[in-house]
């Protein structure tokens, strides 16, 4: 039999008339406890309390992003759709799996996203919750659904966890199977706008033959 301190909660010899600890003379409200010593938690114990509450953060973060955030509209979603079953069609089959099965999309930024400088007015995404937000400039400028799907496409390589670099280039190399070409688009605002960050994200594209800013990719 021990008695355990009802000031510090320290567990002392059943004899002790104050705490070691805290020097709280003891009365009739020290407890009394059976078994020794109070023993700490094991490492796997602590361990997987650790993990416990890194997993409820991010449940609640994820969440926060989604709460704070609107969702598309019937018409807009439609439109998102049309968009995806262009990639799907061009062979596109894991950005289009991406986008149509694991994306949540929003209709404006969350709490964390209006913290966050904008790359373009079109979209973004975060990941690796994957979750992708569309700004009204996606609905507006973009010529027609083949536009959005390059769009989309770039944001789809995000949602895999690839860079800035990574998704321009990708887009732009693979614009003509997507069916996105320079004779269609050329005067298009996304064209000039995605051709221009290219540039800037992947300029060896851009620089072949000894002269600087043709496309070699045509």
């Amino acid at each position: 039999m021990n008695k355990k301190c009802p000031n510090c909660r320290l567990v002392n010899y059943a004899d002790a008339s104050e705490c070691v600890r805290c020097e709280a003379v003891f009365g009739e409200n020290a407890t009394t406890i059976t078994g020794g010593v109070a023993r700490k938690p094991s490492i796997l114990t602590r361990v997987v309390i650790c993990i416990a509450v890194c997993f409820a953060l991010l449940i609640g973060f994820y969440l926060s992003l989604i709460g704070t955030s609107r969702s598309l509209t019937f018409d807009q979603k439609a439109t998102v759709r049309d968009s995806i079953n262009i990639i799907r069609s061009q062979g596109f089959e894991t950005e289009a799996m991406m986008l149509d099965r694991y994306t949540v999309y929003r209709a404006s930024d969350s709490w964390f996203n209006s913290m966050i400088p904008k790359e373009n007015a079109f979209a973004a995404t975060n990941f690796p919750f994957e979750i992708m937000t569309l700004y009204p400039d996606f609905f507006t400028y973009p010529v027609d659904e083949t536009e959005r799907a390059a769009i989309l496409l770039h944001e789809a390589r995000h949602l895999l966890g690839k860079d800035e670099k990574d998704a321009y280039e990708f887009v732009w190399k693979n614009r003509a199977k997507l069916g996105w070409t320079k004779q269609k688009y050329l005067h298009s605002p996304v064209w000039d706008n995605v051709r221009r960050q290219t540039r800037e994200y992947a300029p060896s594209l851009f620089i072949c033959d000894g002269s600087d800013f043709s496309d070699c990719t045509e």
